[in-house]
């Protein structure tokens, strides 16, 4: 039988693409800046646009007045993150566009339709417009959504899972997502939520965390995480991390950073790299998986500059790069744009598709927001495509439980988006009378990928909900943290 040579028809068709650092010169306020300068970290941090006067001497004409206004509304009523850019992740928007096919460079109005339809942008750079109006927030979002605060056992350490902590070193990241899960705590205020702010001093709750980690053997996972370790001074980190690798239940420490990809810079500074190759050989000569977890959602952030800075991560002894995504409309939601993330991961930088989450349920997200349905489907759709160590699981964070696959849901109400989970583990807050085998934990869709009857149902049912719902958890949140500053204290 002749061979066929024909290619077989994919829903998907995988294509490598080559990786292309953007032309930063192409916006006029960094038209003469240098190679040099743009791989330099601390330009990078100098040079974040944290404003709108900003944005606009970086942009010249691109942009419209129009949505100068769209985002400053953003900003004044709904932003639950402050402004924080940095250069290298504003120069994957629109990167594809004009300037990389030699046309002649966008502007204006045109220019505006495509940064408006960016994905980067989308979840970067949220504009009021991208808002829901009908459901701007779920009846039951919260600040901590995962109530992560209810399950510190020292301040800015959640134990969740039996055998897992995660340690909240610091409040700050190198840049501020909109969909921020941990919105409650990290960054800046806005004018729609003050945030809570650590109270220990910096030293103290860092050495009462060690303290609960050496006694408590059960615990042998420690994600380190804040906000994002890219903003903790080197020297600092790995003094706590050459600690951490000190206690010997510890046997997994996995470092989150989404500057891996928003500052890599930072990740490939030198005192940097040498240090992590330092902190590196000891897991190693210990038996400890030392690894980085980043966080990119779109394909279009994988660069050369991105793909350099998890080799070079590698080269100096971390064991894995694993990426944790979010699941959001408009940015990530089909099958082509998640398995164009996947492989621009996975080819050319060598960091794991591991994990896409559903986004959580905190104020003003629903529509970044999927319904558990169409996660369900995604999942699907990219079965087959990767292998099957580089297949992300899509999950869901089920408040109270933890990760779920979504295909792990226990019942599930589609007309009115009501999901409900199971677990089989007891949190730090539950005693052992609960029968946690037994007990059901929800989940919501968002009302608007609801039917009708649903979206009526919900339009009934929410005038039940307390009206003061965010203001009675950011109390409970503040409360939980007084208790664990006391403990700390005692």
């Amino acid at each position: 039988m002749a061979c066929m040579s024909a290619q077989i028809e994919q829903p998907y068709a995988y294509l490598h693409r080559e990786l292309v650092e953007p032309d930063w010169t192409r916006f006029v306020g960094w038209k003469d800046v240098t190679v040099q300068q743009w791989e330099d970290v601390q330009w990078q941090r100098v040079h974040c646009i944290r404003n709108i006067k900003q944005l606009k001497a970086l942009m010249g004409d691109l942009l419209t007045e129009d949505f100068y206004a769209d985002l400053e509304r953003d900003q004044q009523e709904r932003a639950t993150m402050s402004m924080l850019l940095p250069p290298q992740m504003i120069n994957t928007m629109v990167s594809e566009q004009s300037w990389l096919d030699g046309r002649m460079p966008l502007a204006g109005e045109e220019f505006t339709r495509a940064f408006y339809a960016d994905p980067v942008r989308r979840y970067m750079l949220p504009v009021f417009s991208d808002r829901r109006t009908d459901w701007p927030s779920h009846p039951y979002a919260t600040r901590d959504s995962l109530h992560e605060h209810a399950m510190w056992v020292a301040e800015g350490l959640t134990h969740r899972y039996p055998t897992k902590v995660l340690a909240e070193m610091l409040p700050t990241c190198p840049q501020y997502c909109g969909h921020c899960t941990r919105m409650d705590l990290v960054g800046n205020s806005t004018p729609q939520v003050t945030k809570l702010k650590l109270a220990g001093k910096p030293v103290d709750r860092h050495t009462a965390i060690l303290d609960y980690l050496r006694t408590t053997p059960s615990v042998r996972d420690v994600v380190v995480s804040g906000g994002d370790v890219a903003n903790m001074p080197w020297k600092n980190l790995e003094a706590w991390l050459d600690k951490l690798l000190d206690i010997d239940n510890v046997r997994d420490v996995r470092l989150a950073t989404k500057a891996l990809m928003g500052m890599p810079q930072h990740w490939l500074a030198p005192d940097v790299v040498e240090g992590v190759a330092r902190v590196a050989a000891k897991a190693r000569a210990r038996g400890v998986g030392l690894a980085i977890h980043t966080h990119v959602n779109s394909a279009e952030s994988i660069t050369p500059l991105v793909s350099k800075a998890s080799r070079t991560m590698l080269e100096a002894g971390i064991r894995d790069v694993r990426n944790q995504g979010v699941l959001m409309r408009g940015v990530n939601d089909s099958s082509q744009q998640l398995l164009d993330l996947c492989f621009a991961l996975a080819d050319d930088a060598m960091i794991t598709p591991y994990y896409f989450y559903m986004c959580d349920m905190i104020p003003f997200a629903e529509h970044w927001r999927m319904s558990l349905a169409d996660a369900q489907h995604l999942q699907h759709s990219i079965m087959g495509y990767l292998p099957g160590f580089s297949t992300p699981r899509i999950v869901c964070d089920v408040p109270f439980v933890g990760k779920r696959w979504v295909h792990q849901v226990d019942t599930y109400d589609t007309e009115r988006g009501i999901s409900y989970w199971r677990k089989n583990y007891r949190t730090s807050i539950e005693s052992e009378d609960v029968d946690v085998t037994s007990a059901e934990y929800v989940y919501y869709d968002p009302i608007d990928t609801l039917p009708a009857s649903g979206q009526e149902w919900w339009t009934q049912h929410a005038a039940q909900v307390a009206p003061d719902a965010h203001e009675a958890a950011s109390a409970k949140a503040a409360a939980s943290r007084e208790a664990s500053v006391a403990q700390l204290v005692d």
